[in-house]
């Protein structure tokens, strides 16, 4: 039978009851592809075979792959480490040789490991480091991650073996120097969206990829790589977007692991030979609001519709108990910098009298007027997806309960992208959370140049927001800038942008098949089969 483990530290939803966190040791896949479904006594492999809900032609660390410094291709000059999901993982030297080092006020120095080779045999050096960095702020590269990276100024070789770097923050550099690197002769002058890197990536790490296909990518080891060899030789990953087929190939065995949405993952509860791991993170869910739209730009309709929507019911109900309500983009994980008491309690009467004193007020099917505009608006939602499908249905009935339609449509990316300022959209954040100012600072901030469309769509912001992010953005970590983002909280608490519902704890199914490995860490917006179980694949090893 399978069991998911309680560990660390468990935070208890305000209806009291205890979230599941994460998984601290399973025994996990190992089956070779096509093994028969559910066998107790498949012999332990070196390969492994995991479904992708992701598309598996953008190995390329300029669009976002290994950002944080998790890939079996590439190394960051950091790596994120901890023994659980609990906490904010420590940053510990991967490519570089040690921490950064201060050498002025804002500068800092970063020795180099030296030794290191690329998968296609060439040496790695300070070279390689500085066309990374250079690259992903490049306009003409257009990355889409390049705000991510916006408080270093400049990265410039110190000799062969280190980089100096230069920011525009008194904070500690090191939650922006977790990006995968890549060769400087793969560095192209081009969009990185055309590189030959997304199909053909050279990277640092302990895999190199040995085939790719539309529907399956399969890695090997490196044997010319320093260190130990990994025990998972060989890694297959296919391409199953759909939800529900993912779960249908883990029930026949036809692969090892997949992520799943919570209620498809809890089928698998009971099953031998399969394990569940629920994996917390700090990736948020929520619905942006159109600045088009008469009733959502309204600062008192913003404001309503966030005391009006029961998180809880929605993480107990949606998530089945697999996440923690949401009202910002900083999570209790974050400690000192949380504020408990500037969370949107749930207040449907308090929703309704803010909504009829600002002048909305009950029409006779039930939907609030004011001066003719019906207190309405569309919801988008990625339609393969179906836990955002099932969030924006229960947000929907959530606001019909205080007299807001809300018109929920599942559709393309390629259509929401082109409708954020007359419709809502159902997003989901928190890309880079091992750096609170990344987590924070896009999401609320009004927008800024070359930023993503998912970033405050709306455009909305609270007076004096602004200048608190701006500021936080400078200023060395401490006691100081804690008490600074739980006062941006409480302000952004008064005058919401967008409606912020839940932090999505990411729940995986694997088969198991006799492996010990390291526990699951916090884990960002990105949730493929790269990171829960699989996150630190040369930690696996036969159990004993």
């Amino acid at each position: 039978m399978s069991v998911t483990t309680r560990v660390g530290r468990p935070p208890l939803g305000r209806r009291g009851r205890p979230v599941i966190v994460s998984v601290a040791t399973m025994l996990l896949a190992g089956t070779v592809l096509g093994a028969c479904a559910g066998s107790e006594d498949t012999a332990t492999s070196d390969q492994i075979v995991l479904a992708e809900s992701q598309d598996l032609d953008r190995f390329n660390p300029i669009l976002g792959y290994g950002q944080l410094g998790v890939s079996p291709i590439y190394d960051g000059l950091l790596a994120p480490a901890a023994d659980g999901d609990d906490r904010v993982p420590d940053l510990i030297p991967a490519l570089a040789a040690s921490a950064p080092e201060r050498i002025a006020p804002r500068t800092w120095r970063v020795p180099l490991k030296g030794g290191v080779t690329f998968s296609d045999g060439s040496a790695f050096d300070s070279a390689d480091v500085v066309a990374t960095y250079r690259a992903v702020v490049d306009p003409k590269v257009a990355s889409g991650i390049s705000t991510d990276f916006a408080p270093i100024v400049t990265v410039d070789a110190d000799g062969p073996q280190a980089i100096r770097l230069t920011t525009n923050t008194d904070a500690d550099p090191s939650p922006y120097l977790l990006l995968g690197i890549v060769p400087s002769e793969r560095v192209e002058a081009a969009p990185a969206a055309q590189w030959a890197i997304n199909t053909e990536p050279v990277g640092t790490g302990p895999y190199r990829l040995e085939s790719l296909d539309p529907d399956q990518a399969v890695l090997v080891a490196r044997d010319d790589r320093a260190g130990d060899v990994p025990s998972v030789r060989r890694i297959v990953y296919t391409h199953v977007p759909d939800d529900n087929s993912r779960a249908q190939l883990l029930q026949t065995g036809e692969v090892d692991g997949a992520s799943l949405p919570p209620r498809l993952a809890d089928g698998f509860a009971e099953r031998s030979g399969v394990d569940v791991a629920v994996v917390a993170s700090a990736d948020w869910r929520g619905v942006s609001l159109p600045a088009e739209n008469a009733f959502t730009a309204d600062p008192s309709a913003r404001l309503a519709m966030n005391i009006g929507v029961d998180r809880s019911a929605l993480v107990e109900d949606v998530l089945m108990g697999k996440g923690e309500p949401a009202s910002t983009p900083i999570a209790e994980v974050y400690g000192s910098s949380y504020d408990a008491a500037a969370q949107f309690a749930h207040d449907r009467a308090r929703a309704s009298s803010i909504l009829d004193d600002a002048g909305w007020r009950t029409g006779p099917d039930g939907v609030r007027v004011r001066d003719g505009v019906r207190a309405s608006f569309p919801l988008l939602y990625n339609a393969e997806d179906t836990l955002r499908r099932d969030l924006a249905v229960a947000f929907a009935a959530s606001m019909k309960k205080i007299g807001v339609e809300v018109l929920t449509r599942g559709t393309s990316w390629d259509e929401i992208d082109t409708k954020m300022g007359s419709a809502a959209a159902f997003l989901g954040g928190g890309a880079t959370p091992y750096s609170i100012d990344s987590q924070v600072y896009d999401a609320l901030h009004t927008r800024v140049p070359d930023s993503s469309p998912y970033s405050n769509p709306g455009n909305f912001t609270a007076p004096g927001l602004d200048e608190l992010l701006n500021t936080a953005r400078e200023s060395a970590s401490g006691p100081e800038n804690d008490q600074r983002y739980r006062r941006i909280q409480q302000v952004y608490a008064r005058q919401p942008s967008q409606v912020f519902l839940a932090f999505v704890h990411h729940t995986y199914v694997a088969r198991s098949a006799g492996w010990s490995h390291d526990a699951p860490i916090l884990e960002p917006h990105s949730h493929g089969v790269t990171w829960g179980p699989w996150w630190n694949l040369p930690s696996w090893s036969p159990a004993s």
